[in-house]
C-alpha cells in the first residue's frame, strides 16, 4: 500500500484545496455575488454537462486504464491511443449534429419559469466535451501512475478560476453573462494543459491505426459508456428534475447541500485515482491475494478518515446554515440523507474498480441502468410532493440499492469482501460520535463553534483509532505524521 498511501494523500490533500477553495464559493461567493436564479442556473448547466459527458468521451478513459497494461509493445500501445483520442471527436460530431437538429426543441423546452436557460444551451455542449477529453487525458497520465497534477488540475484549477471570475463580478469587472462564458472558457483551458501534461508522459505516433483487439476495445468502451452514465446519472439527475419541477433558484439550494455531503467523497476520489490501475494491473495478472488485500485495506481506511468528515458535517452543518443567507436553508434531513451515501460510497473500498476492470461489467451495467429507472421514477413520485427532500430521499434509496448490489456481485464472482471486524467498531465509533456532538452546542459565534467542535471531535477520533489500532495504515501515517520510529 505504500505507492497507493503516498499519492493518495497528496491527491487528498490536494482535493481538499480544491474543496476548501469550493467551499467559499458555493457557500459565500455564489450567495451573496450572484442571485439565486444565477446561481441556479450555474448549477444547472454544470449538472447538465455531467449528464452530457460520459456519452462524449464514450467509456475510452476507463478502457485505456484496463487495456493499456496489456500491451507489451510501444506500437500497440501508440494505436490503442489513436482510437481513443478519436472516439470522442466522433461522439461529439454526433451529438453535436443531433443538438443541432433540436435546437429549436430545447430553445421550447426551456420556454416559461426558467426561460433563463435559453441562451446558454450550447455552453452544456462546450463544458462536456472539454470534460470529456480532460478526463482521456487524467486517464492518460493515471496509467504511469502520474495522478497528482491532473488531480490539481480537477480539484484546484477550476475552482479557483471560478473564485476569480466571482469577485471580478463583485468589483464589476465583468457582467454576471460573461462569469457564465469565462467559467465555461475555464474548462477548456484545464483540458489543454492536460493534454500538454499527458503528452509529456506519451507522445504517440498519429496514424490512423487502431488496436489489433479494436472489438473488445469497442465492447468494453460502450459498456463503459453505459457505466458511467448510470453513475452521473444517479448523481446529477435530482438537480436537472429538480429544474423540471421547481423554480430554478432550488437547483442552487440542493446544490449547496450536495456539496457539503460531497466532502465526504474527497479520500475515495484521491485513493481511486491510484487504486484504479493498480486494481486493473492485479486482474490482468490473476493476482487474487493481492486484490483482496486491497479491497479490505481501502474500504476499512476509507471508512476511517471519510468518518470523521461525515461527523464534521452533521454536528455542525447547523452552525453552517447560519452563515450563508436565510433562503438557501435546508433541513437536516437532506443532509443527512446525501451524507449517508457518500459515506457508504467510502465503505465499498476499490469495489467499483474491482467490477469495471474485471469480466462482470455487463452485469453491474444491466442492474445500473434498471436502477437509474427507479431513481427516476422515485423523482417524479417524490419531488412533486417532498420537493427537495424528495429528490434526497430518491438518491438515498437508489445509491443504497446499488452499492448493496456491487457488494454482493464482488464477493458472489470473486469470494472476497470487504468487511471485517474493524469495520464494525468504526461504524460503531463514527455513530457514537455523531449522537454526542451533534447535540452539543457552544453558544458562541457559529464559526468559532464549528472551529471548536471540528478540533475536540478530530483529536478525540484519532485518539481512539490510534489506541485501539483499527488499522496499521493508519496508524503507520500517524507514526510518520508525529515523527515516531
Amino acid at each position: 500500500m505504500g505507492i497507493i498511501i503516498n499519492q493518495s494523500l497528496k491527491n487528498m490533500v490536494t482535493t481538499y484545496i480544491g474543496f476548501g477553495i469550493g467551499a467559499i464559493n458555493t457557500l459565500f461567493l455564489f450567495t451573496y455575488f450572484l442571485s439565486q436564479e444565477y446561481y441556479g442556473l450555474v448549477s444547472f448547466l454544470l449538472s447538465a454537462a455531467n449528464l452530457i459527458w460520459p456519452f462524449l468521451v464514450f467509456g475510452v478513459h476507463s478502457t485505456l486504464i484496463k487495456f493499456f497494461t496489456s500491451y507489451k509493445t510501444r506500437g500497440e500501445q501508440d494505436r490503442l491511443l489513436n482510437f481513443i483520442l478519436l472516439a470522442p471527436a466522433v461522439a461529439g460530431v454526433v451529438i453535436g449534429l443531433f443538438g443541432l437538429i433540436f435546437y429549436g426543441q430545447l430553445l421550447n423546452y426551456f420556454q416559461g419559469e426558467n426561460e433563463l436557460v435559453q441562451p446558454y444551451i450550447w455552453l452544456i455542449f462546450v463544458i462536456a466535451l472539454s470534460t470529456a477529453y480532460f478526463e482521456v487525458f487524467f486517464s492518460w497520465s493515471k496509467i504511469y501512475y502520474k495522478s497528482v497534477f491532473g488531480n490539481f488540475m480537477k480539484e484546484v484549477f477550476q475552482r479557483f478560476c471560478i473564485t476569480v471570475l466571482l469577485l471580478l463580478v463583485f468589483y464589476k469587472i465583468i457582467s454576471v453573462e460573461w462569469f457564465i462564458y469565462l467559467m465555461s472558457a475555464t474548462f477548456v483551458i484545464r483540458m489543454l494543459i492536460m493534454a500538454l501534461y499527458a503528452f509529456s508522459l506519451h507522445r504517440p505516433k498519429f496514424k490512423l491505426q487502431f488496436p489489433a483487439n479494436l472489438s473488445s476495445v469497442l465492447k468494453y468502451s460502450a459498456l463503459i459508456l453505459i457505466a458511467a452514465s448510470v453513475a452521473t446519472a444517479l448523481l446529477d439527475l435530482d438537480k436537472v428534475m429538480i429544474e423540471y419541477y421547481l423554480p430554478i433558484e432550488n437547483v442552487a439550494i440542493y446544490g449547496i447541500a450536495v456539496y457539503i455531503a460531497t466532502v465526504i467523497s474527497v479520500p475515495q476520489k484521491a485513493m481511486h485515482q491510484i487504486t484504479n490501475p493498480m486494481t486493473a494491473e492485479m486482474l490482468n495478472k490473476k493476482d487474487k491475494i493481492g486484490l483482496e488485500g486491497i479491497y479490505k485495506k481501502s474500504s476499512l481506511n476509507l471508512l476511517i478518515v471519510s468518518g470523521i468528515i461525515f461527523i464534521w458535517i452533521i454536528t455542525n452543518v447547523d452552525a453552517l446554515y447560519e452563515l450563508i443567507p436565510d433562503n438557501y436553508s435546508l433541513s437536516i434531513l437532506v443532509i443527512l440523507l446525501i451524507s449517508l451515501v457518500k459515506l457508504f460510497d467510502n465503505i465499498l473500498g476499490n469495489n467499483n474498480s474491482i467490477l469495471f476492470n474485471s469480466d462482470y461489467y455487463r452485469l453491474v451495467l444491466g442492474i445500473g441502468v434498471i436502477l437509474v429507472i427507479i431513481a427516476f421514477i422515485l423523482n417524479i413520485l417524490l419531488i412533486p410532493k417532498y420537493g427537495i427532500e424528495g429528490a434526497a430521499i430518491a438518491s438515498f434509496i437508489a445509491f443504497f440499492l446499488y452499492n448493496g448490489i456491487k457488494i454482493y456481485i464482488v464477493q458472489k464472482k470473486f469470494k472476497i469482501q470487504p468487511f471485517s471486524l474493524s469495520t464494525l467498531w468504526s461504524l460503531i465509533i463514527i455513530g457514537f460520535f455523531t449522537g454526542a456532538f451533534y447535540f452539543w452546542n457552544f453558544p458562541i459565534h457559529p464559526i468559532l463553534d464549528i472551529l471548536l467542535k471540528v478540533v475536540i471531535a478530530g483529536l478525540l477520533y484519532i485518539l481512539i483509532f490510534y489506541k485501539l489500532r483499527i488499522s496499521e495504515d493508519i496508524n503507520s501515517m500517524i507514526y510518520k505524521l508525529i515523527g515516531r520510529r
